[in-house]
Formats: structure tokens, C-alpha cells, sequence
């Protein structure tokens, strides 16, 4: 994202089928980041309802949509000329014994 748009060097763009989802998405990806040592939001925008939860870490900006909103909104078009960066595999939960 960085040279076609100054704001922030990447998107990440996930959906959820309703507003639980969404919500719970935006709170894993939060409690992720925490375990890693990572950032905390610099804002967050959306909690009020869910559709669209913007959470924006300044190099890089979340997007979690519920699935109605992401076809509106349509990023993945938008955006979808600039280069893709392959997901990590998943890292794994350690398990309480």
C-alpha cells in the first residue's frame, strides 16, 4: 500500500457472517498482537455496531466486515491491482494444562 497510499504500508481484509463474528475476529486479532509483543490500535473505529471494524496499527490497518458489507465496500477490488502478501501459517495456541 505504501507508494499508492501514504497512510499506512498494508491492509489486511477478513469478514465474518454477522456481527458476532466480527466482533470476535477483531478480538482475536487484538489478543494475538498482545501475546506477540505487538502493537496496540492506534484507533479503532466501528465497535458501536459491528459491520465494519476498522482498527488501524499505523504500518498497517484491519479491516473485519461483516460479509454484506465487505461485497458493498468491495476493497478487495478497490485495492486489488496492488501486490498480495501471503498469510503466515497460523501460529499455534499453547494448550493449558
Amino acid at each position: 500500500m505504501g507508494d499508492a497510499l501514504s497512510l499506512t504500508d498494508y491492509f489486511v481484509i477478513a469478514s465474518g457472517r454477522n456481527t458476532r463474528q466480527v466482533r470476535a475476529i477483531a478480538e482475536e486479532i487484538e489478543e494475538q498482537l498482545t501475546l506477540l509483543g505487538g502493537p496496540k490500535p492506534l484507533r479503532t473505529e466501528g465497535r458501536d455496531e459491528y459491520r465494519w471494524l476498522l482498527m488501524d496499527y499505523g504500518s498497517f490497518v484491519v479491516h473485519v466486515f461483516e460479509e454484506e458489507a465487505r461485497a458493498y465496500y468491495d476493497l478487495d477490488r478497490l485495492w486489488g491491482d496492488l501486490p498480495r502478501v501471503q498469510r503466515a501459517e497460523p501460529i499455534e495456541r499453547s494448550k493449558a494444562g
